[in-house]
């Protein structure tokens, strides 16, 4: 794979992205083949571990980068689904709407996790499962109030109304907002570029491990 991009001569990293670099856009430049760009992303000795034997408990973990965008500002969303200890689904996304402050943002990642969940429970009922209110685990204390207060106000009644569907299913009962440390936001590898530590850290959190020939 080094040989086939010109990369023999590179110099290994032990994390994806330096926290250092700032991406800018090159107005000058050549636009970038996504396609090769999406082959030289992966390893040879990490995968994903499912192992046998765990219930089907679903969890969602949501966080954001709040205007991690140097061109326009726009905020980063990072969803990541379980089912026991599994990872069932994930992506990072940028938002499409300008988030004007962290709980904004937050509470829009909130609402993106809320449609994973809500499709869960929908795929889950055609095997004859039937699911609780599926929690959603946000590191934002405003967001979360945000989706269990129904008073609007002033500060965040900017926010379109279609966010809004997130507070609307956790007074229905079909999702939970509960609250997760910085730390041990599992998403949080999906929003921005991390040191070594709490790279490999939430990495284990989303079962990768050394693969074993």
């Amino acid at each position: 794979m080094l040989k086939k991009f010109g990369l023999e001569d590179s110099k290994p990293m032990k994390t994806p992205m330096s926290t250092e670099t700032k991406l800018m856009k090159d107005e000058e430049g050549e636009s970038v083949d996504n396609t090769k760009y999406r082959g030289m992303i992966g390893t040879t000795h990490l995968g994903l571990w499912y192992p046998k034997g765990f219930g089907i408990e679903t969890i969602v973990y949501a966080d954001s980068d709040h205007a991690g965008d140097y061109v326009d500002r726009k905020s980063t969303s990072g969803i990541c689904m379980f089912m026991g200890s599994c990872l069932t689904s994930w992506f990072s996304k940028k938002q499409t709407a300008l988030a004007i402050s962290t709980t904004e943002a937050e509470y829009v990642s909130a609402g993106k996790a809320c449609q994973q969940a809500l499709w869960m429970k929908q795929a889950l009922v055609d095997y004859g499962i039937s699911l609780d209110d599926i929690p959603i685990m946000c590191d934002n204390k405003g967001a979360i109030d945000l989706s269990k207060n129904p008073v609007q106000h002033s500060r965040t009644k900017h926010i379109e109304i279609h966010h809004h569907f997130l507070r609307d299913n956790v007074q229905k009962g079909n999702i939970s907002i509960e609250k997760v440390s910085s730390e041990d936001n599992i998403a949080d590898i999906l929003t921005k570029p991390l040191t070594r530590e709490p790279f490999n850290y939430l990495r284990l959190g989303l079962g990768m491990m050394e693969q074993i020939d």
